[in-house]
C-alpha cells in the first residue's frame, strides 16, 4: 500500500515566510516613520520661515535704527511655539545693520533668515 503524500506546508517553510513578511513589515514602518518625521519637519520650516519674516518685518516697519544687540521672542504659528533670536551687528557702513532672525522649536535649529536695515 501507498502511504498518502501529505499536503500543505512544513513547520520551517511557515517560519521562513514568517520571517521574511516580518522583515518587509519593519522596513515599512521604519520608512513611513522616516516620512512622517521629514513631513513635520518641513512644516516646521514653513512655520519658522513665516516668523522670521514677520520678525525682520516688523524690524522694518518701527522705522527705528536697530540697535546693537541679541534679543529672544517667541512667535506661535498653528499652534506650535518657535523662539526667534534676533541678532542685530554692525556693518562696515554706519548707516546699515545687519540683522539676522534664528528660529527653533524645542533647541532644534530650524532656520536662518537674515537682512540689511538702512538708517531711515
Amino acid at each position: 500500500m501507498n502511504r498518502p503524500v501529505p499536503r500543505g506546508f512544513t513547520l520551517v517553510e511557515v517560519l521562513v515566510a514568517l520571517a521574511i513578511v516580518a522583515t518587509t513589515l519593519i522596513a515599512g514602518l521604519q520608512a513611513t516613520a522616516s516620512m512622517t518625521r521629514m513631513a513635520e519637519r518641513q512644516s516646521d520650516r514653513v512655520l519658522a520661515q513665516i516668523c522670521a519674516e514677520n520678525a525682520l518685518t516688523q524690524i522694518r516697519l518701527e522705522r527705528q535704527f536697530p540697535n546693537v544687540g541679541e534679543s529672544m521672542q517667541s512667535c506661535a504659528q498653528a499652534g506650535r511655539e518657535l523662539q526667534v533670536q534676533l541678532l542685530v551687528q554692525p556693518t562696515p557702513n554706519p548707516n546699515f545693520r545687519r540683522v539676522q532672525a534664528l528660529l527653533s522649536r524645542d533647541g532644534t535649529h530650524l532656520l536662518e533668515l537674515g537682512t540689511v536695515v538702512g538708517r531711515f
